[in-house]
């Protein structure tokens, strides 16, 4: 069985690196300093990246999650914060909305976000819960044609920029995972607030997020209660791009690793010629290749969205090899790699997000265990179907 890349997925792929190395790698150490990247936005914009997750229709391309990988991937190589905005407008989002919202939302907010003058944010971990979806406190309470919304979501990226927040919210007041529903919240709503508190390792700044009787139309609820498993599953997309994320990261750990021990001399020879640093290498691209082949498995199950269980393995996996590779790539540039002007300190820290959100590495292996003890027939075994 021969697994390989088609000539348009080839294509895109150049597409995007040369807008990586053209726009992103110059301005890529600014980005530690949280400023949103507007112009490398406009830039993966213009080669068509940022409207992979909206139909056609809206001037996206409508792309398969296979092919928002690849893409998300390559820019993960040169700039976390690049990659983090990008996620936050191919992911989960866009697919919330094309899925679910009505035609006239769809028309007001997707054409904005595929030509990259939009911006999304995604409304999830609350003060006192975080994974605990079902435990959310924040309530939307449908009163006549409106909706009434009330609560407070923290660690949210993009929030004082957004367009539109799309809010994993309870619903009137229902308990348990039964309530859970989504709504859109549009930026500058009254009663809604927005600050930027948290400044992260990744460089990047996550939001305060406060709702005070924030009123909007009652068709803004794009779902209503019960919606819990929909919400999750659709949320398996954005867990394959955050181990897309993790993979580019340390694949450009490694590029930068190679580079290195090419370029770097000591003892009268290239450091590439002793042999443990050939092994750390080779400890890398093996680590990367296994995880590259788990990711590109879950991302081809979609139908629309991934399968949860190959999805929930790929992304844990992704997420701790990123932190190994990258790890072993700033102690293969010794004290240069624990410096921001080296591309490897930045991505170190990048990669230590990814076991973090969008399901943290330990709640998805208790899925992937529970899933295996509960439910595989042993009479077929657990192979590849």
């Amino acid at each position: 069985m021969k697994i390989e890349l088609s000539s348009e997925q080839q294509q895109l792929v150049d597409t995007v690196r040369k807008v990586r190395m053209r726009e992103l790698a110059p301005r890529a150490i600014e980005s530690i300093g949280g400023k949103f990247p507007h112009e490398n936005i406009k830039a993966l914009a213009a080669v068509g990246v940022m409207g992979m997750a909206i139909p056609e229709r809206f001037g996206g391309t409508d792309a398969s999650i296979v092919d928002t990988v690849l893409a998300l991937e390559e820019i993960a190589k040169t700039c976390y914060i690049t990659a983090e905005a990008v996620i936050g407008e191919i992911g989960v989002q866009s697919r919330i909305i094309s899925t679910y919202a009505p035609e006239h939302l769809q028309e007001k907010y997707l054409p904005r976000i595929a030509s990259g003058e939009g911006v999304l944010s995604i409304c999830m971990t609350e003060p006192d819960a975080g994974t605990d979806v079902a435990a959310f406190r924040t309530n939307s309470r449908i009163e006549g044609n409106e909706v009434v919304i009330n609560g407070a979501k923290t660690l949210i990226s993009r929030a004082q920029l957004a367009d539109v927040l799309i809010v994993f919210t309870r619903v009137n007041g229902i308990a348990g995972a039964a309530g859970i529903g989504c709504v859109l919240v549009p930026g500058g709503t009254p009663g809604l607030q927005a600050k930027a508190t948290y400044r992260t390792m990744g460089g990047d700044h996550l939001c305060d997020v406060t709702f005070e009787d924030v009123r909007v139309p009652l068709d803004h609820l794009i779902l209503q209660q019960d919606s819990m498993k929909t919400l999750i599953n659709a949320f398996n997309a954005q867990r394959c791009l955050n181990a897309a994320m993790c993979l580019g990261m340390a694949e450009g750990a490694l590029e930068e690793s190679i580079r290195y021990l090419r370029d770097r001399r000591a003892f009268g020879q290239r450091i590439g010629d002793f042999q443990g640093l050939r092994w750390k290498a080779a400890d890398m691209y093996i680590d990367i290749e296994a995880a590259r082949g788990l990711l590109y498995r879950a991302a081809a199950s979609a139908d629309p969205f991934p399968d949860p269980l190959i999805t929930a393995a790929a992304k844990t996996y992704c997420n701790e090899m990123a932190i190994r590779v990258t790890n072993i790539g700033v102690q293969i540039h010794g004290g240069y790699g624990f410096t921001d002007e080296f591309a490897v300190s930045r991505l170190y820290r990048g990669a230590r997000f990814g076991s973090l959100g969008g399901g943290t590495t330990e709640t998805l292996r208790n899925y992937v265990g529970r899933h295996l003890v509960d439910y595989v027939d042993l009479a077929t075994g657990v192979g590849i179907r």
